[in-house]
């Protein structure tokens, strides 16, 4: 089978898809059904249709572009990712595993591939929590690992509830619906670029995922006592700001001293009230992130950190009041795909790097129901949620030849 990507028509419809933004060029602005998100969507849904998929949306919005087989009851082999973007985000984040899917499937058709299993391209839904705060949305409930219940209580800083937003979007049926049996893939691979710098680094175009980190997310509230900065003297404060400067070290020292790369940790947001130069912090509220391959180090990391919170809260006078958002396991990838991917590889004479994904991903949590495994690409510099980040033509190109030859490898 002699397997042609055409290079330069994935290049113009990367290009094409970023022009659906809510942000000035180059950043790349696309929040989870907007407008500006459903547009994206119609015009990557014609795309799949022009190819000759059928098409097929959940209650949710997760889109299923089937390519079927000869075998109308074999179970699916999958490929896909997202389109939706943080603000001031890249053009390649997510949809170079869609439209680098969409692609190698008409390469495969041009080629004269006739799959036994059904191939689908799935565009997930909501892998970026910038809407409802919660991060691989579609694929939480179509793995299970989110219920109906818990989803239907999220809501956005306006307060609309998911339910509302997927419904105002056209969103039909029940979340109940949304979970796919276990047995529905024989196998799911996620192209993706790397969003780190390793491959760049070691000047190889191709990263073979054998695991994914996974995170535990916590929201913080610190509770002290307000008042007039000149006013009240240091020895009868309770700053809650200083108290949350002390705990984002402590956090920082915690990860630092698993003795580990692969811990880490974060606090990403730090809201101060009442925001006033003249006036002592009462209330602030911090997100933690913390990650890592191992979840023993990381639940003991997290431990690690609950009581320097409890040290801190009893020193500063203050209270501190955390709430677990989520704590998910990491995942391995599975042999038999990890295999396919090696072979293609080999095939094409294209050399790998074996690797570990530390963001996380939507096959996170396919892996709960399926065998999963992800095919990395270099991103210039590892910039990556932000509007330089950048994947050169080549690399895209190669890691298309790679996914297409894997899913004829898994599909045939």
């Amino acid at each position: 089978m002699n397997l042609s990507i055409d290079q330069d028509r994935l290049t113009a419809e990367i290009d094409h898809l970023a022009q659906f933004s809510d942000a000035e060029a180059p950043a790349v602005t696309r929040v989870i059904f907007t407008p500006t998100d459903m547009k994206a969507r119609a015009w990557i849904k014609a795309r799949c249709e022009e190819a000759g998929l059928t098409i097929r949306e959940d209650a949710v919005g997760n889109t299923f572009a089937r390519w079927s087989g000869t075998d109308a009851d074999a179970a699916v082999v999958g490929t896909g990712s997202h389109i939706d973007a943080i603000p001031n985000a890249g053009k390649y984040d997510g949809v170079v595993g869609v439209l680098g899917g969409l692609e190698a499937i008409r390469a495969l058709h041009a080629a004269g591939f006739r799959p036994r299993h059904p191939i689908e391209l799935l565009i997930f839904t909501s892998e970026e929590p910038t809407r409802f705060g919660i991060g691989c949305l579609g694929s939480r409930l179509l793995s299970g690992t989110l219920s109906p219940e818990a989803a239907r209580k999220l809501r956005d800083n306006d307060g609309t509830t998911l339910e509302d937003a997927r419904r105002q979007a056209g969103m039909k049926g029940r979340l109940e619906e949304v979970k796919l049996p276990r047995g529905y893939y024989k196998a799911l691979v996620e192209l993706h670029i790397e969003q780190g710098p390793l491959l760049e680094r070691e000047g190889v175009s191709l990263g073979v995922v054998e695991r994914i980190a996974a995170p535990a997310s916590l929201r913080l509230t610190i509770e002290g006592a307000g008042g007039h900065a000149g006013a009240v003297l240091m020895p009868d404060r309770r700053d809650a700001l200083c108290t949350a400067a002390e705990l984002i070290l402590a956090l920082e020292n915690t990860a630092k001293s698993t003795g580990a790369v692969d811990t880490v940790a974060t606090v990403g947001i730090c809201d101060v009230f009442p925001g006033a130069v003249n006036s002592i912090p009462a209330r602030v509220r911090l997100s933690v992130d913390v990650r890592d391959t191992s979840l023993a180090r990381r639940d003991s990391a997290m431990q690690a950190f609950e009581t320097a919170c409890r040290a801190i809260e009893a020193k500063r006078q203050v209270a501190i009041h955390s709430e677990l958002l989520n704590a998910d396991a990491p995942a391995e990838s599975a042999p038999e795909v990890l295999a396919a991917l090696r072979q293609a590889c080999a095939k094409s004479g294209l050399p790998y790097l074996p690797m570990t994904s530390r963001a996380y991903h939507d096959s996170l949590f396919i892996s709960r129901i399926a065998p999963v495994a992800m095919l990395f690409i270099p991103c210039h510099n590892g910039y990556s949620h932000r509007p330089d980040e950048y994947a050169a033509p080549e690399h895209i190109a190669k890691g298309t030849l790679v996914l297409a030859e894997t899913l004829a490898s898994l599909a045939g």
